[in-house]
């Protein structure tokens, strides 16, 4: 057996555990693919095993089209699954892109189990519908643009995101009435 003083054998007490790196804003993806070759061509695929860029779909809604876009669920930031070590650190810390581990002092901290899994189950729901993006608030004034209702002008009462649906109260024959709309069918003012 080789002991620990020598450094051929890693401490029994090192595991596997998710870290967040710090990247340049708008660099995350090709962070991730720098940091995939590195691993390949450093031969470190047995201390660094899953980087991955928290991402969620999300539905935008622009000039009267629906769109589904991607989204980055933390923005300036790469999870790595690694075993920490030394030649692992110096790897992902010398990866193009990367301004730190999020930690605090110089050993950087792993994320919590339940942190982790949340973030994961997040990402890994493909199943789920993607969620819409409004640009309208509760209270605020919008124009209806499709519909029975086209022309008229109310205010948001509720907005429901599961169902993509919008409450508009408009003036109908001198008394507010709600009306239940899709988000396509109502503008911003």
């Amino acid at each position: 057996m080789v002991t620990e003083r020598t450094g051929d054998k890693e401490p029994p007490e090192e595991k596997r555990a998710w870290y967040a790196i710090h990247t340049y804003s708008g660099y995350e993806n090709k962070v991730r693919s720098h940091l995939e070759a590195r691993i390949a061509s450093m031969d470190m695929r047995n201390k660094i095993f899953r980087v991955i860029v928290p991402m969620e779909e999300e539905v935008e809604i622009r000039q009267g089209q629906r769109r589904t876009v991607q989204r980055k669920v933390f923005p300036g930031y790469v999870l790595v699954e690694m075993i920490m070590s030394d030649e692992a650190w110096y790897v992902v810390r010398n990866t193009p892109g990367v301004t730190s581990f999020v930690g605090s002092g110089t050993r950087p901290v792993p994320l919590q189990e339940h942190e982790v899994r949340s973030i994961l189950k997040q990402v890994t729901q493909e199943t789920d519908k993607p969620k819409a993006k409004v640009s309208f608030t509760k209270g605020q004034s919008v124009r209806v643009i499709d519909g029975p209702f086209t022309e008229f002008i109310g205010t948001v009462n509720d907005i429901n995101m599961d169902r993509n649906k919008v409450t508009v109260l408009v003036s109908f024959f001198g008394r507010e009435t709600p009306v239940v709309l899709d988000f396509l069918q109502v503008e911003k003012i």
